[in-house]
């Protein structure tokens, strides 16, 4: 077995076992504070990265020791497949917590298939 890489360090020397990322610009509320006046548009579908990328791409973090992965957006449970992709990361070996930030409109339609991909945390 090859050993692991070493840990993500800070320039203040802590280590770094948690990672966001945020899985869509798009959101069912218009808050000024993410949508001030000059707003110019979301970003199109098109640009963003596939369920498998967002995997792979925080499975290389994990490899560095991040073991917290929170998804954000805009509202994470806008994107489609937003179970699919928390089964993905959850099932990453060294994932120890995976949380969602919501701003909990469409949580009701999601909260157990979320539960059963493996999220454990909402704020």
């Amino acid at each position: 077995m090859a050993a692991r890489p070493r840990a993500l360090i800070d320039s203040f020397n802590r280590r770094i076992d948690y990672l966001r990322v945020s899985i869509t610009d798009r959101c069912d509320l218009r808050c000024q504070y993410c949508l001030p006046e000059d707003f110019k548009g979301f970003e199109e579908p098109a640009n963003w990265l596939t369920h498998d990328e967002m995997a792979r791409l925080i499975g290389l973090f994990v490899n560095f020791g991040v073991a917290k992965i929170r998804l954000t957006g805009g509202e994470p449970l806008t994107r489609r497949g937003v179970s699919e992709l928390a089964a993905k990361v959850a099932a990453l070996e060294g994932v120890t917590d995976l949380a969602i930030s919501t701003n909990g409109t469409r949580l009701a339609r999601h909260a157990a298939e979320l539960r059963q991909a493996g999220v454990r945390r909402l704020n």
